[in-house]
This record gives C-alpha cells, structure tokens and sequence, in this order.
C-alpha cells in the first residue's frame, strides 16, 4: 500500500483527488493538508511514502514545502501537481528534490500511474512542460536581483527596499536596471510578471 499526503488549499479539490486515490487498491491517502506549512509536520505525524504537493498555497509555497520535507523526511517522494505549467517552476521543483511534476488539466487517471512511478523511484514530468523547460534556458537573474524584485512587488519604493533588503538606494536602483534589462521589460512590474511567468521568482 503506498500512503500519501495530499496538500492542496482548495477544499474541494483536495477531497475529490483524496476520493479518487482511494479507489485505487494500492494507494491511501494518510493525510490532507491544505497549507504549506502544514506539509512537513502531517508527514513527520503519518510517515507517508509520497507526498502530492499543489505549489501556491497560503504559508509556505509547495517549492519551499518540497525542500524542507526533503530535509525532514528523507524517505517521503514529492510529486508536485499544479496549475502552474511553467519552466521556472519545473527546473525549482526540481531543485528542490521532487520526482515528479504534473499540470493539473491532465488525465485524472495520470495521477495514480505517477505516484506509483514516483514511489519506484522514477522522475515523472509532463512532456510538454519538459520540452519548453529544455527551450527556456536557465534563470538569467542572480538571486540578489531576485531578492529585489520579489521584495518590490508590492509597490515599494526605492528606499523602502533599501532599508528592507540593508542596501543603499543607489544598490537597490542597480539591481532592478539589471533585472528590467535581463528580462527584457520596460518598468519593474514588467520585470516582476516575466519572472513569475517564468517560475523565477
């Protein structure tokens, strides 16, 4: 019996993936999560052999929650399903340790075919995502640039991140000129949205 841990912020998301794990005889959901921060303490709780992690939920994010139960929970497979088919994400999760990553406008019957192929140990990937992962290229931006870009979606101003981030304003403007023409935009938000689109942020 593979046991799993479902986290995915949408209740009734969350509960028909659980209803439909449940049907399959060689799978059981253990647990259900619907924060980031929920993941690492249900799986220390229910030791479960994989986990299903959505990546934007309140907290912390499925990447982050990724990482730390590779730190906690060695032994527990991470396949990430998602909404969010971008390469940057991809190439993150990946990072972060995870085996597989799906979008979630695939095949319902996908999902049990790749928790199994998860548990033995296989990277499973949805090919289209893996093919314009392979075409995007690496992160252009350095992680200070997107330290500033990230502390600067709010609409912050240029001393306000100066004195968030302790850098001088002449530092901050630096960061974010580099970031606008790496990106190729016009403005900051610009910056900020083609990094998100692009899972760098």
């Amino acid at each position: 019996m593979i046991r799993v841990l479902l986290a995915e912020d949408q209740t009734m998301m969350r509960d028909a993936l659980a209803l439909l794990l449940d049907l399959e005889a060689d799978i059981e959901v253990v647990a259900r999560v619907a924060s980031g921060d929920e993941v690492v303490p249900a799986a220390l709780a229910h030791r479960p052999d994989v986990a299903v992690l959505d990546i934007e939920m309140p907290g912390m994010s499925g990447l982050d929650a990724c990482a730390a139960l590779r730190e906690a929970v060695p032994g527990c497979r991470v396949l990430i399903v998602t909404t969010f088919g971008r390469p940057g994400y991809l190439r993150r999760a990946t990072e972060a340790g995870a085996l597989g990553y799906l979008v979630k406008d695939g095949p319902v019957d996908q999902l049990a075919v790749a928790i199994r192929r998860v548990m033995a140990g296989e990277q499973v990937i949805d090919p289209g995502l893996a093919i314009a992962a392979l075409r995007s290229g690496p992160n252009p931006l350095t992680q200070r640039e997107c330290d500033v870009l990230a502390a600067g979606s709010d609409g912050a101003t240029i001393a306000d991140l100066a004195t968030r981030l302790h850098l001088s304003e002449s530092t901050v403007r630096n960061y974010l000129s580099s970031a606008i023409g790496k990106t190729g935009t016009r403005n900051r938000m610009e910056a900020i949205r083609v990094a998100r689109d692009n899972g760098w942020l």
